[in-house]
């Protein structure tokens, strides 16, 4: 089971099944807030890349940002840029309202946690139990990971340089 750390000393297990580069991408249904409600299937081949930017919750400042930076920096790549996180989807409409948010589609996977378990990004213990980790995964036009990333501090921000090379 990975680990990742909170604020540099509590570790925190990543709970579900771990996914690797050259895996398949499980097909699994997140709650989009655009439409509100609305059910998105992510993974597997859907014929253009995905990235899907994995974060606690918007309601942070680092997730905050990064999601307002992939918000500018993945416009115009192409891809399917999905930001996924445990909070409610009415809480993600209004962050993205707030924010100016347009260029990424903002989900959760509060309902069943399957996101979070297919891709092995649940956080299983400490203080940020049935959160999930910050991550980032790049999924091919053939449904496989082409791209991973588990952000080791979990109030670190991602490698950006490395997410947008592997989503162009």
């Amino acid at each position: 089971m990975a680990t990742v750390t909170l604020k540099g000393d509590t570790v925190c297990n990543l709970g579900g099944k771990e996914l690797n580069v050259g895996d398949s991408a499980p097909e699994v249904v997140v709650v989009a807030t655009e439409p509100m409600l609305s059910e998105k299937k992510i993974g597997g081949a859907q014929g253009k890349k995905q990235v899907f930017v994995v974060v606690p919750s918007l309601d942070t400042p680092v997730c905050d940002s990064e999601t307002r930076k992939f918000n500018e920096k993945l416009a115009g790549t192409g891809a399917d840029v999905s930001v996924i996180s445990m909070d409610l989807p009415f809480a993600g409409a209004k962050f993205c309202s707030t924010a100016g948010i347009k260029n990424l589609t903002v989900c959760s996977d509060f309902r069943n946690k399957d996101f979070a378990n297919a891709y092995g990004v649940l956080l299983a213990d400490g203080p940020l139990k049935g959160l999930t980790c910050r991550a980032i995964f790049v999924v091919g036009t053939d449904g496989k990971i082409s791209y991973k990333q588990i952000v080791p501090e979990i109030t670190a921000e991602p490698d950006y340089d490395e997410v947008i090379a592997a989503a162009k």
